[in-house]
């Protein structure tokens, strides 16, 4: 039997291809779990605007501490980690309702600043950023200086906490990326 020799060079170049592509940074990891925006949790570093209608002393500003907790005036420490704004807000209303402070507290929470994202890896300047309601691995990476000329442009690494659990996941250049996120911009293989 007589063998091409284009033919075994073409199968070692897809084989070739296939293998490195297996190889490929991140090619290990799942795809990143999608959450939706409406379900974010409050976490440490957060900063909240907690408004109660008729009541200036329980309406102000106020950060979610490392404890996961935030102080409020009259009520003391009240557990915002973990929970959406919706949820504090009630939280907030059924403690103004069991101390009897007020008969019918109307409390709403809004989310003024978050906690930010850490973009390391293949970025001209890796560090800490503002997250913005909105970004994707791509706008975190513009934010970090861009890509440098080695860095794999198309697959990122995301490190998110899901219900209290650190997940990573291989993420794509539209992901979007979330408060407290960790991004890892790889760097390619010549």
């Amino acid at each position: 039997m007589r063998v091409n020799p284009c033919r075994v060079l073409a199968i070692f170049l897809l084989a070739g291809m296939f293998g490195l592509a297996a190889c490929a940074p991140g090619a290990n990891l799942p795809p990143l779990p999608q959450t939706s925006s409406s379900d974010y949790q409050l976490g440490a570093g957060d900063q909240v605007r907690i408004i109660t209608f008729g009541d200036e002393q329980l309406t102000g500003e106020f950060r979610v501490k490392d404890d996961g907790t935030i102080a409020l005036p009259l009520l003391g420490p009240v557990k915002a980690s973990g929970q959406t704004p919706g949820q504090l807000a009630s939280a907030i209303t059924a403690d103004l309702r069991s101390k009897d402070l007020y008969k019918d507290p109307s409390v709403s929470v809004e989310v003024i600043a978050y906690r930010p994202v850490f973009v390391l890896g293949e970025v001209n300047r890796p560090g800490q950023y503002p997250y913005q309601p909105g970004m994707t691995v791509v706008t975190a990476a513009a934010v970090a200086g861009g890509f440098t000329y080695r860095a794999v442009e198309d697959t990122a690494s995301i490190v998110r906490m899901i219900n209290g659990k650190s997940v990573e996941g291989r993420a794509g250049r539209g992901t979007e990326v979330r408060p407290g996120d960790v991004i890892t911009i790889y760097e390619r293989s010549f």
